[in-house]
């Protein structure tokens, strides 16, 4: 089990999903990373004035948020953060943590993508699909195996790509593998048959686990591998078929080969650093 990790954000890997992109109505932004990108924000029905999202094209973070407007059909402003140089507004938005992504609503900044998921649901209600079940006790499922994603999955496969020690690797492999299993037995207690965490429809806990799909794309065209075995997981391995092939998904997928572009840098960067460590 592979983990991504940059130099400013941590990213899971889940499974490989078809490329390409249909072409957008276009928004301009500023981008500031070490790749030349054009972001594309789709022409939505859902048009909302003055609301601004900070992120950086590569973090599955920001990556959950994008597609929770996508689903939503919620038109916004993009603006590629350099977090190298962050700017005067995001570390005004987010005095705490100085992070992306940030929502900013009528002014009003929102942070951290599972709390502005959840105020997507709620601001803009009538807009779109609900991500999250209007039953009080669907809706504390769906934020328990949010958490659970953010809490333990993430942190396993982290801990399984980027400890120090072979062991600890071990460890964290053996517990990101047993954190998958009860993903695979959870979506087929929720899901009751049916294609998604949120039943017919992509909902919450959907766009949490979605989030990490584009550093699986790149990793898999990298190195091979597949992280939800067909054999062994074959529902987290449909899920992941039919999530990817939604078009408001595809709608804002990085591109995967700026994606391995990225990787390869960040892992020369980490290898040239061990090797001046010792």
């Amino acid at each position: 089990m592979l983990v991504y990790n940059s130099i400013y954000t941590s990213c899971v890997l889940l499974r490989s999903l078809k490329t390409g992109a249909p072409k957008h109505k276009l928004r301009t932004c500023k981008v500031q990373s070490d790749f030349e990108l054009t972001d594309t924000t789709p022409a939505m029905a859902g048009a909302v004035d003055d609301l601004k999202l900070l992120g950086t094209w590569y973090s599955p973070y920001v990556l959950r948020v994008r597609l929770a407007l996508s689903i939503k059909g919620i038109s916004y402003e993009y603006g590629e953060e350099d977090l190298r140089h962050k700017s005067e507004l995001l570390l005004r938005s987010n005095p705490v943590h100085n992070k992306v992504p940030v929502l900013i609503h009528g002014g009003k900044p929102v942070c951290e993508s599972l709390v502005i998921l959840q105020y997507i649901d709620e601001a803009f209600g009538g807009a779109g699909p609900a991500l999250l079940p209007a039953d009080p006790y669907e809706r504390a499922v769906a934020r328990f195996w949010a958490a659970f994603i953010e809490d333990t999955l993430v942190k396993a496969m982290n801990q399984a790509s980027w400890s120090k020690t072979e062991g600890e690797k071990a460890e964290g492999n053996k517990q990101a593998t047993a954190a998958l299993r009860t993903l695979e037995a959870a979506l087929r207690d929720i899901s009751k048959g049916k294609p998604f965490f949120g039943g017919d429809s992509a909902g919450y806990v959907d766009i949490v686990l979605g989030g990490l799909l584009a550093g699986v794309r790149a990793m898999e065209a990298m190195l091979g591998v597949k992280a939800f075995d067909p054999v062994t997981m074959p529902l987290l391995a449909a899920w992941a078929d039919h999530f990817g092939a939604l078009d408001a998904v595809v709608a804002v997928m990085p591109d995967v080969s700026k994606l391995v572009e990225l990787f390869i840098t960040m892992h020369a960067h980490i290898a040239a650093e061990a090797a001046t460590a010792n």
